[in-house]
């Protein structure tokens, strides 16, 4: 299986992260990705860029590098009602939004996985989310049956995110359970590296392993095949 967009990519913006837009989107290229993300976290994230920065997103152009580059953002879920920092200003500019859980943002001594279902159940009905960011972490497990068909049914991408494995412990067995739904209600993936620095972008090693463990459907993971991907993009008004 070969991953041809890289869609949760982090550049300097996002203040833990260690390389420029162009540094990233060169190595997409070298890598042959047919698209990347930029998806710094938002403004409840330590460090996170104000929202300026994601509103003045649109003088970038649709192409650097040769790569299309898709203007995102990395939404925090901020409370368990699933309420998310975007406002009408940096969801009027990006094309793409990653809802994820951060446990430098929510109160993790409050997690338990009925509340953390709740909180993902209102974000599937949430319209400018594409994409289920890093949803394997052991502080916020949920009630996988319950949610995931709801992200299915609402458009929503669930991701695989390679990152996980390495930062955030537990992840792996959250993530093949995650995985095995998906593929049970044929729910649609994306595998992302999480990059926060250009080398990492691209790489895809420790999730494409777990997907082949499971025999999981190449079909369903939209950005492994560049016409279903675009496929994608279109059917949210994205252009390509």
């Amino acid at each position: 299986m070969k991953i041809i967009a890289d869609t949760h990519c982090h550049t300097i913006a996002s203040g833990h992260a260690y390389s420029t837009l162009e540094e990233m989107a060169k190595v997409a290229k070298e890598r042959g990705l047919y698209a990347i993300a930029v998806t710094d976290h938002c403004l409840k994230m330590g460090n996170a860029p104000d929202e300026l920065h994601f509103e003045n997103l649109k003088i970038l152009p649709k192409y650097i590098q040769g790569v299309r580059l898709l203007r995102g953002v990395e939404a925090n879920v901020c409370n368990y009602e699933g309420d998310l920092d975007l406002t009408e200003r940096i969801s009027g500019t990006v094309e793409w939004v990653i809802a994820s859980m951060h446990p430098q943002v929510l109160d993790t001594n409050l997690s338990d996985p009925e509340i953390c279902t709740k909180a993902w159940l209102n974000i599937a009905k949430n319209p400018t989310v594409n994409v289920i960011g890093h949803s394997g972490q052991e502080f916020f497990r949920f009630d996988y049956e319950k949610v995931i068909p709801e992200f299915g049914r609402n458009g929503k991408l669930v991701e695989i995110n390679n990152s996980s494995f390495k930062v955030r412990p537990g992840s792996r067995e959250n993530c093949k359970a995650i995985a095995k739904i998906c593929k049970k209600y044929s729910v649609p993936i994306v595998v992302n590296s999480d990059s926060h620095f250009s080398a990492l972008v691209g790489k895809f090693d420790e999730a494409l392993d777990l997907l082949n463990e499971i025999d999981f459907p190449e079909d369903l993971v939209v950005n492994a095949n560049k016409e279903r991907f675009q496929k994608y993009l279109v059917s949210r008004g994205i252009e390509l």
